[in-house]
């Protein structure tokens, strides 16, 4: 009700303001054409006089509710009243060019003594088109100038205000300047720009000028007082996004980071939304583009099952799953406190009504039976499973029962109630693997392998290998961000060990890209750019910090872990690579196994899980030969 009120209100006033508006252009349109005119002068007779008065009244009872009428159908009324840019000028502009057209073909189509009656002469409606644009444009800028110069000021000398520059005059750039200046109470002031673009330098933009390149990052601090740097540069740019930093944390100024343009595009984020940059900038990957359609298609009015929900990979299939309208989205996970923290962002998100937390363990046939029963998911994606290197190499038996008989469970069930698609979350460290955690993964690859080649299958059973996601539970990034939260040291396994790096949000997205495009019994693997060394990530996390590498904070090499690898490969042996639709999604085609062998692969499972530590390595070798066990 009260928000019914307020809406009545608000078109009241704009019906009001612009009402009178439109009678003072209507009335001085008449004025200027016809005071002082010549023909006036010379006919001088009371009857124009009283015909032309006449003319006028009838014209702002008719002409003046027209153009009010036009320009609420054209989104006037819906905005807020001191929030104006060029979009909402051309909406105006084509609103008014309306009225005016209507009041210049309007007597015609009327005809007779009504159409004389309603005509307003030529010149009269041209001029006040004029008029009228200048009245309400001018207006709404003024009382957007007004609010901005003194109203918002008033509100930032309540609190500190930062004095900041801007890296890149570039879109980015200018609409993060347009928005903090649009917005003066933040605390934040727009000093000036660099850019590398030369032909840019003494140029303003919105009236901030461009005063050099970044190089002249050094007279920020003393000559303009600029205390931050935010850097509005290209994210393919990661080389210079670096240097700048580097320049900016050697002068003393703290960076932060625009958001990226397709983010901005988006409508994610606004140019405002600032963050402290983040090695994730340091990619420079531009974001996947992918086939929404077909993503949507696959979801959308679906029940779809996330297992291993709480964990970093599995919220964020679950984040843009809930995006994308399925009918129902069941969220698992053995772990009430990560799903409970999962199903309450989901439920922040608006998706609550679509989302059913279970928790239950992915080795637990009864209770998964039941499930499936219940809610009959049409896609399966398996995230569920022990992913830490280290704590699985002296779990193995662990690591069997989690990743290789939880796998076993969850597909058979897939394939016994018709699931249409059941797609594996597997790993790069399933290639040639040297540790418990990625042979483990690739005997998931081989059990989901042979449930696809039995007879009787009609599930489209698929895996999606890729290697570190920043920021995922356990990964290097937040352990590195703790050590120098600590004072350091910063412990790196060995100089040259190097990893691929995806964000979370791309490798899910790609992911479910993949789901689209994989067909039974595919291994679709991500493309990831670059391996980067880990110890050169390091470094640029203690920059990052405001922090010299080895010197402020240590960087201590204590040699390679267990079953770790220098560098993760992305090909079995043997798996004979095809393109996909996709350019970041490679597809590699194995032959599958026979499918009898399945049920006596999963018994010697069953029967290493009873071994002691290396007795179950070096069983897990004979399972898969190419995988290289760490004996103590």
């Amino acid at each position: 009700m009260q928000t019914s009120v307020n809406r009545f209100q608000r078109t009241g006033f704009f019906f009001t303001v612009y009402g009178a508006l439109a009678a003072l252009s209507l009335w001085f349109a008449y004025e200027l054409r016809f005071s002082g005119a010549a023909e006036m002068r010379e006919l001088n007779r009371p009857m124009v006089e009283d015909y032309l008065h006449q003319q006028r009244f009838l014209a702002l009872i008719w002409l003046v509710p027209l153009k009010v009428l036009l320009l609420g159908a054209f989104g006037q009324f819906r905005g807020v009243f001191y929030y104006f840019r060029l979009p909402d000028a051309l909406r105006m502009a084509l609103a008014l060019g309306v009225a005016t057209a209507l009041a210049l073909i309007l007597p015609g189509i009327i005809g007779g003594t009504a159409g004389y009656a309603v005509g307003i002469p030529r010149g009269v409606t041209l001029v006040d088109f004029n008029l009228s644009l200048i009245l309400f444009v001018g207006f709404r800028v003024s009382i957007r100038a007004l609010r901005e110069r003194f109203w918002s000021k008033a509100v930032g000398r309540a609190g500190v205000v930062e004095r900041i520059a801007i890296v890149g005059a570039g879109q980015v750039g200018a609409q993060l300047a347009a928005d903090l200046m649009s917005r003066r109470g933040h605390g934040l002031e727009l000093i000036c720009f660099l850019d590398d673009d030369v032909s840019k330098h003494r140029l303003n933009i919105h009236g901030v000028p461009v005063i050099g390149s970044p190089a002249h990052m050094g007279q920020l601090s003393e000559k303009y007082g600029v205390t931050e740097v935010i850097l509005a540069l290209p994210v393919t740019s990661a080389r210079r996004i670096r240097e700048v930093s580097t320049l900016a944390t050697a002068s003393g100024l703290r960076v932060l980071v625009v958001p990226s343009l397709a983010e901005l595009a988006g409508g994610r984020v606004r140019a405002t939304d600032l963050r402290p940059i983040s090695v994730e900038d340091l990619l420079g990957r531009e974001p996947a583009k992918l086939d929404d359609d077909a993503i949507d298609a696959m979801i959308a009015g679906r029940s779809v099952l996330v297992t291993g929900a709480g964990g970093s990979i599995g919220s964020e299939l679950c984040r843009q799953i809930a995006a994308r309208s399925p009918a129902r989205l069941i969220i698992l996970d053995q772990c009430e406190v990560l799903l409970y923290q999962a199903e309450q962002e989901l439920v922040a998100a608006g998706a609550g009504a679509l989302i059913t937390p279970i928790v239950a363990d992915v080795r637990d046939e009864v209770r998964l039976r039941q499930l499936f029963a219940t809610y009959k998911p049409s896609l399966v994606l398996h995230a569920a499973a022990h992913k830490h290197v280290p704590m699985m190499e002296s779990q193995p038996a662990e690591a069997l029962q989690n990743n290789v008989l939880g796998t076993a469970v969850v597909a058979r069930l897939a394939a016994e109630y018709g699931v249409e698609k059941f797609v594996l979350i597997s790993s790069d460290k399933a290639v040639n693997p040297t540790n418990v955690m990625g042979a483990t993964k690739r005997l998931a690859e081989l059990t989901i392998a042979a449930l696809q080649s039995a007879p009787s299958n009609k599930t489209s059973f698929l895996a999606v290998r890729f290697g570190n996601v920043l920021g995922s539970s356990g990964s290097v990034i937040p352990i590195f961000r703790k050590q120098i939260a600590a004072g350091g040291p910063v412990t790196v396994t060995h100089p040259d060990v190097k990893r691929y790096f995806m964000t979370i949000p791309e490798a899910v997205g790609l992911v479910l890209q993949s789901a689209t495009l994989g067909t039974g019994g595919d291994i679709l693997v991500l493309e990831m750019g670059h391996p980067l060394k880990i110890a050169d990530v390091a470094r640029q996390l203690i920059e990052l910090s405001g922090l010299r590498p080895d010197i402020d904070i240590e960087i201590r090499i204590i040699g390679l872990r267990p079953g770790e690898k220098l560098v993760e490969e992305l090909q079995q042996q043997g798996e004979e690579y095809h393109p996909t639709e996709h350019p970041r999604v490679f597809r590699f085609i194995v032959k599958c196994p026979h499918p009898e062998p399945l049920n006596g692969l999963l018994e010697r499972v069953q029967g290493l899980i009873t071994l002691e530590r290396q007795a179950c390595k070096l069983g897990i070798r004979e399972l898969v030969p190419e995988y290289t066990p760490y004996i103590d």
